[in-house]
């Protein structure tokens, strides 16, 4: 009869371990799968005229979607009507709402949205503020930000960080090895003077102390739980592997425009040559630039265009061509036109950069400008100086950075040497290098982790070598570039530099955490087992083995509830 209601005690005990457990694990899941319950079932849609309402999932892009007050976004697109602010905590993990704005040039803005400022830019799932917008679909439901960020922190959970891998490895080791054992000692009564009886219950007995429940789920849970936070925190990791790895990191290397600085240069010098006038400077580069992407190409044809105001008429320029880390080269009425770099003129046919040209070259370098040289055939025009300033956040961050640990911080720019150790200086870096070539930051990252582990922070798409070559890759304003989210391991959805002290702190408390947990089950192992040979009851060590199962689920559990610092220090301060 003792022996019955002990097998029932175990049957109880086993079923409300495994009960705890499982509800210990659904509440990770459940973080994740909240993600994917933000954005509404349906839309208000401007159709012929007329606003109804359709599912979210019969969106096209282009349709145009009326935003009520206080109510969630369906859809990810831009403004082109109404101004309100926005809480984008469920994207990009920013505390403040933004403020948002309808678009200048609706048909503009249409061919290439996801090159649209902030304040244009809307993502499903967030939740509108006290205005009324209207804003033009850009992706499809199944393809908006917060679909994929859905997606994606699904997928991580699936993958192994390095500590599971070593577990798996171990257990299928340590498994066979147990069963062996136990059958070994289901035959102790042929050696020693005992009943059948006793063999099998010390027998069985062992094989519950060893069995390695506790390792199993020990990494798994903090992985799935350091994940989900740094979701809800405005940060997608993919994985284990980039969560352990940041948390090892020493090392870190930013790129400088975007990242370090606020990505918004202005025009603040237009030097035309000797007897070129200003107009004409500004209009060719104007008309070069127009045609090109590049951040700096924004800010020169927004000031330029200023500067020339309505009147004056810029000329078409065709057949751009960009020449990598140097500059771009274009045709204007059949005659070459280059504008870039000063070493650019160094590389191309043609006339060399005049001396007069280069002393203004390096004067404006002196007071911390990035510099454009024009050439027009063999005709050089003038140099254009821009400047980008730094971010408000850069010194404050890079401050955290090093009580977290990070011993080295380095920038890398294909901006002058100047503007880069000037930028550095200002942020508190260790170390600034300019003039890099996308393969010149290539191979200094891979000298930067032949020696230690290191982080390489930029926006995901000219970046994107050097961070696929660094120990992890961190892409920063990731929400809506397809780009930066399919490159880098770890993506910061919002353009706030912030994030990255929370998530390197969070990666941080997950290594600490995995390794406790290590240690709580295999110490329990290894108390239960000799234990169990010297006559545990089996009651106690079900109670034992379950027991550090729960305790290192509910370790792991912890950093669901981690605190973001950098938040609240950002928000003492305001």
């Amino acid at each position: 009869l003792d022996k019955w209601a002990e097998g029932a005690l175990l049957l109880f005990l086993f079923s409300i371990g495994h009960a705890l457990e499982h509800y210990a694990m659904g509440r990770a899941r459940r973080a994740i799968e909240a993600l994917a319950e933000l954005a509404p079932p349906t839309a208000e849609v401007r159709r012929e005229g007329e606003v109804i309402e359709v599912g979210v999932a019969d969106l096209i892009v282009g349709d145009i979607v009326v935003v009520r007050p206080n109510t969630r976004i369906a859809a990810d697109g831009f403004v082109i009507l109404g101004a309100s602010s926005v809480d984008q905590a469920s994207i990009t993990g920013e505390s403040v709402p933004a403020d948002k704005q309808a678009v200048d040039d609706v048909s503009r803005a249409s061919l290439r949205p996801e090159g649209l400022p902030a304040e244009h830019r809307l993502y499903a799932g967030t939740i509108n503020g006290n205005g009324v917008l209207e804003a033009q679909v850009t992706k499809l439901a199944v393809d908006s930000t917060l679909a994929r960020l859905v997606r994606m922190v699904g997928e991580a959970e699936a993958q192994k960080s390095p500590t599971q891998r070593f577990t798996d490895r171990f257990e299928r080791i340590f498994v066979p090895v147990v069963l062996a054992c136990v059958t070994l000692l289901l035959f102790a009564w042929v050696v020693i003077d005992e009943p059948f009886g006793d063999s099998f219950y010390r027998a069985m007995a062992v094989l519950v102390a060893a069995s390695p429940c506790a390792l199993a789920i020990s990494t798994p849970s903090a992985v799935l739980s350091g994940v989900a936070r740094a979701a809800r925190g405005g940060v997608l990791v993919k994985g284990g592997g980039p969560l352990e790895s940041l948390g090892a990191v020493r090392t870190i290397a930013f790129d400088k425009t975007g990242t370090l600085t606020e990505g918004k240069p202005r025009v603040m010098d237009v030097v035309p040559a000797s007897e070129i006038a200003v107009d004409d400077l500004l209009g060719v580069v104007v008309a070069v630039e127009e045609l090109s992407d590049h951040p700096l190409a924004a800010a020169v044809v927004r000031d330029g265009r200023a500067q020339l105001g309505d009147t004056s008429t810029v000329p078409v320029a065709e057949n751009l061509r960009s020449i990598t880390g140097r500059g771009l080269a274009a045709e204007i009425g059949g005659v070459s036109v280059f504008v870039g770099k000063a070493a650019l003129f160094a590389e191309v046919d043609g006339a060399p950069l005049p001396a007069a040209v280069r002393s203004v070259v390096e004067d404006l370098e002196e007071r911390g400008r990035t510099t454009m040289v024009v050439r027009r055939g063999e005709e050089y025009l003038g140099v254009l100086g821009l400047m980008d300033t730094p971010r408000a956040a850069a010194a404050p961050v890079i401050a955290q950075l090093r009580t977290l640990g990070i011993a080295r911080m380095v920038m890398m720019s294909g901006d002058n040497r100047r503007v880069a150790e000037a930028v550095a200086m200002q942020v508190g870096l260790d170390e600034a290098f300019g003039d890099l070539m996308p393969e010149d930051k290539v191979a200094f990252i891979k000298r930067l982790r032949s020696e230690q582990e290191v982080a390489m922070v930029g926006d995901g798409v000219n970046d994107a070598p050097a961070m696929a070559n660094a120990t992890v890759g961190i892409a920063m304003g990731a929400a809506g570039s397809d780009v930066a989210l399919e490159i880098a391991d770890v993506a910061l959805m919002g353009d706030k530099l912030d994030r990255l002290p929370f998530v390197i702190g969070l990666s941080r408390s997950t290594n600490r955490i995995i390794r406790q947990n290590l240690w709580i089950s295999l110490g329990m192992v290894a108390m239960l087992v000799p234990a169990t040979l010297f006559g545990l009851q089996l009651g106690a060590a079900v109670i034992f083995h379950e027991g550090s199962t729960l305790v290192v689920v509910a370790n792991a559990l912890r950093l669901l509830a981690y605190r973001d610092v950098s938040r609240t220090a950002s928000e003492r301060g305001s």
